[in-house]
């Protein structure tokens, strides 16, 4: 019997026993094809030979260098490597363990190098379950619920999303940064904002993208008032969009760059990155943690590196992504329940609609547990659970990519 925590809501009912690529099984050999990567963490399949074989040699020399009492080479090697894919203003990184672990200490960073108290966050915006990254996340209530009071000095602007308002691209982008304009005369001066921490590309809300308009104001209003601009690249980043980092798309720059996820392969390991001079504004003793940068997590992370470098993962992102999107559309073309596509790369949602054109997680919900049945493992996200998730690994095949859109059209007519 487990005694596993039953707050730990289970997606799906399976129990894998390994796991291959871009296929999962269970301890009976079924095998299911894993559209869900970990929530975007096995950016490299599972058990990329390159990874495994850069872990066990670890795992056979050192495991555990307390890093800040020790020094070890991996992490050393892995500040370098990281920094070839960095802007090159970003020049110094610190490591963690989790995405909100790295959230709350961009948020420590830019309090303490400001001396400014407040934090706009995004309507929409996900970035963690602890209490600071709790307190800057809206994307559903189930983070926040019952977990009050929140962390103080966090306030909320529109994001872009532009399904949800039925507008262009232009007039939402118009709309959202007229009223973060209204709200530094309304709630918080900005002499008292120390940052404005946004993702890219919303994951949790319902991959909603951000329109370039938005990400260059935000980058103007931030050089205009000395904000700190932190990026939340912990799901888009790590070349999920087609970009190695998401932000790149809306040609600007971050202050602080939040990574995770797909870092390591699997493997607990964040990190942000600033310039040495906005790190060195931060309270010494500010970071560091028991477990962070764990060699093998770091020799896991240089050897994620080298599968992008060897098989060229950016370009398989860009290409096999189009091929999903356009699949999905055809997809959205035939069945009058799926309502929009949106994304990039190989982060797509499909909003799934019920008759009257609302939200329906009932409906995508049963899709995914039909798509379990024929051994599709996808998941949800959005307010309702409405929006389904298309995220393979960046390893994925067009052949792959076909198994998983025959699979999930099958769902879709038992619907």
């Amino acid at each position: 019997m487990s005694h596993l925590s039953p707050l730990l809501a289970q997606s799906s009912s399976v129990l894998v026993e390994r796991g291959e690529g871009a296929y999962l099984y269970d301890a009976a050999g079924t095998k299911y094809l894993d559209f869900t990567s970990g929530i975007g963490v096995t950016a490299t399949g599972h058990c990329h030979p390159t990874v495994v074989a850069a872990a066990q040699k670890q795992v056979a020399t050192l495991v555990h260098a307390q890093y800040t009492t020790v020094k070890h080479p991996r992490m050393l090697e892995l500040t370098d490597r990281l920094y070839e894919r960095l802007p090159a203003e970003l020049d110094a990184i610190a490591f963690w363990n989790s995405g909100s672990e790295a959230v709350e200490s961009a948020v420590r960073l830019a309090r303490q190098a400001t001396g400014r108290a407040n934090i706009i966050a995004f309507q929409g915006g996900f970035h963690g379950r602890t209490m600071g990254a709790a307190s800057l996340t809206t994307s559903t209530p189930k983070v926040r619920t019952g977990f009050h009071p929140m962390m103080a000095g966090v306030v909320y602007a529109p994001f872009p999303h532009t399904y949800r308002y039925g507008w262009s691209e232009e007039e939402t982008t118009r709309f959202c940064l007229q009223e973060l304009d209204h709200l530094f005369v309304t709630q918080s001066a900005p002499s008292d904002t120390a940052a404005i921490i946004v993702e890219p590309v919303q994951g949790e809300y319902g991959y909603y993208p951000a329109t370039e308009g938005f990400m260059q104001g935000l980058r103007e209003r931030c050089d205009r008032h000395g904000i700190v601009l932190i990026c939340d690249e912990i799901q888009a980043g790590y070349g999920r969009t087609g970009q190695f980092w998401s932000h790149e798309h809306f040609d600007v720059r971050p202050d602080i760059l939040i990574t995770a996820k797909g870092l390591a392969s699997g493997y607990p390991l964040s990190a942000i990155a600033a310039s040495a001079d906005l790190m060195k504004q931060g309270f010494p003793g500010s970071q560091g943690g028991t477990y962070g940068a764990n060699a093998v997590a770091c020799a896991a992370a240089l050897a994620t590196l080298d599968v992008f470098e060897q098989e060229n993962l950016l370009a398989n992102v860009r290409e096999n992504g189009a091929y999903l999107r356009q699949q999905l559309e055809r997809l959205q073309s035939a069945y009058r329940f799926i309502d929009e596509i949106r994304g990039m790369g190989l982060m797509l949602g499909m909003e799934i609609v019920d008759d009257k054109k609302q939200p329906s997680g009932e409906r995508a919900a049963q899709l995914l547990k039909e798509s379990e049945a024929a051994g599709l493992l996808m998941l949800r996200c959005g307010t309702h659970g409405q929006v389904v998730r298309w995220l393979p690994p960046l390893i994925v095949t067009r052949e792959q990519i076909d198994e998983a859109v025959g699979l999930f059209e099958q769902a879709l007519q038992t619907i």
